[in-house]
């Protein structure tokens, strides 16, 4: 249900009053989300953040056929779609016990990554920057080169990326052969082989993206960025772009503004690894808490439905979750259930992603500030410096000729586990087959870590926990400019966080 963009409610108690505002939809955010904040003296004392659009994916895929799920999983969301059909075919490919050949595993590197690069891209120039040409900001001396670049629909970044993310995409066609929703990604491997020649265009869509990379987005070659190690190396080497590059132009907005102050949520970060590459990967998976690293027990993931609208009273492990909705729930105020990984509270993300990779730059600003808009956005464009080089290398790898697919095994009582990392974060599916058919299926989304509810403990989830404290006008007809820029800066995707 849509709801004004902004109510406003007078609570008034033994501490003394207290506005109550309800905020959403927001804009600019894939599905729907509902903020409530609890503002006392112009400062947001406590958040809820409500997921209000219940999906039901989970209970169509009971009783399907295993192979089906890589039909329906990939309705999910239309900008996410591979993402869910490699964790669906991972969770497939475990159950069936296959290990994809070489050029299937490169295949679907390529696959993914393109569409995780395809939506940070989205994400920055037509998601986050926006917020910054609003005339909240207009006494700022950099306002005027923000509104003329970023503002939606007139500004000139729409016009320059939009074609060059349609002709990125190109790769999905001959990765994937088409997207969204893909079947090209098997338990096998991919189903789409690829021949010499197409290995040359993919080549040359490569060249082009990285060229706009390093001209537009950055002002410098993708090894350069890569290779900053420390806030104020970062802050340096932005002095001279922040009037000509899209980057730099963000950090000098950023800074202005203080957003490395804003934002932090509990400071441990989650990741399941990306990019597996024989026995390692790209982006090693684990966990970062208390200034070290942990290995990751995804044994140790629960579903609390505590403040859900999903019957059940004791939180459950995915595999033994279900999705049974109840609207009606006393105290409950959102669709969405609240994961935790020992207990606790976890972020997923580029942030995280690069937190348990040990990215020296991003592991010195989170030192320094802990978790932020500024880190999370550092994060997401690092991962352009990152990824791109390794999509090169890896279709350099892929060898026309060779299997790219092995067949799929039909399937009678087993479980599987496709634990991947979607642009968003960290993305699970559970899948549980008794005689033949699918009998439970289980997916946890990245948005759905970060942006879930109490637990039964009381504790808020990471955007919960990173909207207190920040500044908010007790009146008007928007979100405060804060909010806005620390609920994207998660990248929300809410048609993907309830199943």
């Amino acid at each position: 249900m849509a709801l004004p963009f902004s109510v406003c409610l007078r609570l008034c108690g033994e501490g003394g009053c207290m506005t109550r505002r309800i905020i959403g939809p927001f804009n600019r955010v894939e599905g729907d989300l509902e903020v409530t904040l609890d503002i006392k003296v112009g400062i947001v004392r406590a958040a809820y953040v409500n997921s209000p659009m219940y999906r039901g994916f989970e209970q169509i895929l009971l009783g399907k056929h295993p192979l089906d799920a890589l039909v329906y999983v990939p309705r999910i969301c239309g900008i996410c779609s591979v993402a869910q059909s490699a964790a669906a075919a991972q969770a497939l490919a475990q159950g069936m016990g296959l290990q994809p050949p070489e050029n299937g595993r490169l295949a679907a590197n390529l696959t993914l990554a393109a569409e995780n690069l395809a939506d940070h891209l989205s994400h920055f120039y037509l998601f986050f920057m926006p917020d910054f040409a609003r005339d909240g900001y207009r006494d700022r001396a950099w306002f005027a080169d923000t509104q003329a670049r970023f503002k939606s629909v007139t500004g000139t970044a729409s016009a320059d990326v939009l074609p060059v993310r349609a002709k990125f995409m190109n790769v999905m066609g001959y990765l994937a052969g088409r997207w969204p929703h893909t079947l090209s990604l098997q338990p096998g491997g991919s189903s789409r082989p690829l021949e010499e020649a197409e290995k040359l265009r993919l080549k040359m869509l490569l060249n082009e993206f990285r060229t706009f990379l390093e001209r537009t987005l950055f002002g410098d070659t993708l090894e350069a960025v890569a290779a900053l190690d420390s806030e104020p190396a970062l802050y340096s080497w932005m002095q001279p772009r922040a009037k000509s590059a899209d980057f730099p132009r963000f950090l000098h907005i950023a800074r202005d503004l203080g957003l490395q102050q804003i934002g932090r949520a509990a400071d441990r970060f989650m990741s399941y690894g990306a990019y597996v590459d024989g026995a390692t990967a790209l982006f090693q998976p684990g966990v970062w808490s208390d200034g070290k690293s942990h290995v990751l027990d995804i044994g140790a993931i629960r579903e609390d439905v505590s403040s859900s609208w999903m019957a059940g009273d004791v939180a459950l492990a995915p595999e033994e979750g279900r999705t049974l909705p109840q609207p009606d729930k006393p105290d409950a105020y959102s669709w969405c259930k609240a994961p935790r990984l020992s207990g606790q509270v976890a972020e997923t993300g580029p942030l995280a992603r690069q937190m348990v990779a040990g990215h020296p730059l991003v592991r010195d600003m989170v030192g320094r500030h802990g978790a932020s808009v500024t880190a999370r956005v550092v994060a997401r464009m690092l991962e352009f410096a990152l990824v791109i080089p390794a999509m090169e290398i890896w279709l350099q790898q892929i060898r026309p000729g060779a299997p790219f697919c092995l067949p799929a095994l039909e399937l009678d009582e087993v479980r599987g586990v496709g634990l991947i990392e979607a642009a968003r974060g960290s993305l699970g599916h559970w899948m549980d087959v008794r005689k033949g058919k699918l009998h439970n299926y289980q997916i946890i989304a990245p948005t759905t870590w970060n942006f879930s509810p109490r637990d039964a403990a009381g504790v808020p989830g990471a955007l919960e926990q990173a909207l207190v404290g920040l500044a908010a006008e007790e009146g008007g007809d928007g979100a405060p400019l804060a909010v806005q820029h620390v609920v994207r800066s998660f990248d929300p995707c809410m048609v993907c966080t309830v199943h």
